[in-house]
Parts: C-alpha cells; sequence; structure tokens
C-alpha cells in the first residue's frame, strides 16, 4: 500500500469491481482505447493485475480517496508482456478526472518503483491524442521518446489507435 497527500493506493478488494467494470463501459474513460470492456473482461483484467501483484508483489493498484471515494481508478506499475520494461498506468472514473489525482498517484508509483523496486527507468505509452494522459506524463517529469513510438502489437493493423507514443522516466528525473 502506498499513501499520498490524499490518496492511498491499495491491493484490489472485491467490492472495486462494479466500479471498475462501470469505468470500462464509460465511453469517455475508455475513449483512447479500442473498445469497451464488458463486465467479463473488466474482471479478467482484474484476475491480470491480482496475478501480477502475486507474482511481482507491486503492481496497478486501486486507487482510493479516504473520505470521499473507496475506489476511483487504479494507478501503478506493471510489465507489459510485449515489451521489456515497466510501465507507469492509470485509468480513473470520469467523475475524478481534473483533481490531480492521477499525477498525484503516478508519482507516488514512480518514487516507489525507483526507490523500492530499484528501477533505472519507468516508460509509459498512449495513443497520440490522448492529450490528458500526456500531461500526466509530463507534470511527473516523463519526456517522450520519438524514436521509441511504436505500433502497439496488441491493436490490430490499420486500427486507427495502433501508433503509440512513448514517454520515458530516468531515476535521476523524479519530481
Amino acid at each position: 500500500m502506498l499513501r499520498t497527500e490524499r490518496l492511498v493506493l491499495r491491493r484490489w478488494r472485491a467490492d472495486d469491481a462494479e466500479p471498475f467494470a462501470a469505468m470500462g463501459a464509460d465511453p469517455a474513460v475508455m475513449a483512447h482505447f479500442p473498445s469497451l470492456l464488458d463486465r467479463a473482461q473488466s474482471d479478467a483484467m482484474i484476475g491480470r493485475i491480482t496475478a501480477h501483484f502475486d507474482r511481482e508483489g507491486w503492481g496497478l493498484w486501486a486507487v482510493e480517496v479516504p473520505g470521499v471515494a473507496p475506489f476511483i481508478g487504479f494507478c501503478g506499475l506493471s510489465r507489459p508482456v510485449f515489451m521489456p520494461v515497466v510501465e507507469v498506468g492509470w485509468r480513473l472514473a470520469r467523475a475524478h478526472w481534473g483533481a490531480g489525482y492521477a499525477t498525484e498517484a503516478a508519482r507516488a508509483a514512480v518514487a516507489f518503483g525507483f526507490h523500492s523496486i530499484g528501477l533505472d527507468e519507468i516508460v509509459s505509452f498512449t495513443v497520440p491524442g490522448n492529450v490528458r494522459s500526456q500531461r500526466v506524463m509530463e507534470r511527473i517529469g516523463m519526456q517522450r521518446d520519438p524514436d521509441a513510438d511504436f505500433e502497439h502489437p496488441l491493436i490490430p493493423a490499420g486500427h486507427p489507435m495502433r501508433p503509440h507514443w512513448l514517454f520515458r522516466l530516468r531515476d535521476t528525473a523524479v519530481t
């Protein structure tokens, strides 16, 4: 578990499944992903997140705002199956956008990655049109590496969301 000034980043609980499924069904939340998630896909994603925690001891934490909301989304670190890196990622329910929660949670996750795991570098990536996420990446000190932009291998060729921009942060750049 990680704590920030306003947030708790914690392991997932059974009661997180319903609000997470609602996020996956929200077209605004999923606007920069290839499709919405149905309940089975949402539950399967929680299963993968939980398995990552069991394997690594860290992962994509459920994010809560004590006294405000028991679950607002997730933020944390993961190892994408298609590249040998550690990624910081987040997804928040639309009702909690614009409050700085993604930036605050991402800073905590990055600090954990550098100071507790001993990572040298953390990356993040998104589609070119996801300006909100790019702003979070920039606020936590990440810089885009245009030479590392890539076609996401899990998205079909020709799909408009296949191109991805990659951002990097080295340990010396923690903000």
